[in-house]
């Protein structure tokens, strides 16, 4: 299989502290496009509002 699960963590919950909001998802293990670590915006329901995510290592 050429995916791999990932966590994806919030950025910005910790530095206001706030519990962080964490997701799953998936990245293809062999894709150029992404070399570095994955970043989404998704929602954070501690801070009502859309954050970056990071993937976690």
């Amino acid at each position: 299989m050429a995916r791999d699960i990932i966590i994806l963590e919030c950025t910005e919950a910790r530095g206001l502290g706030k519990p962080p909001s964490r997701y799953t998802s998936t990245r293809n293990k062999k894709s150029l496009r992404t070399p570095g670590r994955l970043e989404k915006k998704k929602y954070n329901p501690f801070l009502k509002r859309r954050t970056l995510h990071r993937e976690l290592r």
